[in-house]
């Protein structure tokens, strides 16, 4: 019985952890540092990394390594900024959709469309 509990309590913490924080703490200022170009876009780095530490890294670790989740470190080899986007925006497997949506589904989308 003990083990079950645990284990219930352990998954719930595991969902709740996955669904991140609440709102965006963005002031709307723009900076140049930690912004990479992909595809003729700008990527600010230093904004979707902390999107992904927020909502992501709970199951993918802070490095991309995986868990939880799978392995991230060379994602961008095998699908495309758009094809991850509609990953985070709609799930897949048992990843949840809807963890991040609009500008934060895409600038974290394109960062890790950079790993390769």
């Amino acid at each position: 019985m003990k083990k079950w509990l645990m284990a219930v309590l352990l998954g719930t913490v595991l969902v709740l952890g996955a669904c991140g924080g609440g709102g965006s703490t963005d002031d709307g200022a723009s900076t140049d540092e930690g912004s990479t170009e992909t595809d003729g876009a700008t990527v600010d780095s230093s904004a979707a990394e902390a999107a992904y530490k927020q909502s992501c890294a709970s199951c993918h670790a802070d490095d991309l390594s995986g868990g939880v989740g799978p392995d991230l470190t060379a994602i961008g080899a095998s699908l495309s900024a758009d094809e991850i986007e509609d990953i985070i925006v709609n799930g897949v497997g048992s990843m949840p959709g809807g963890l991040l949506s609009g500008d934060d589904a895409t600038a974290v989308a394109e960062w890790l469309a950079e790993k390769k």
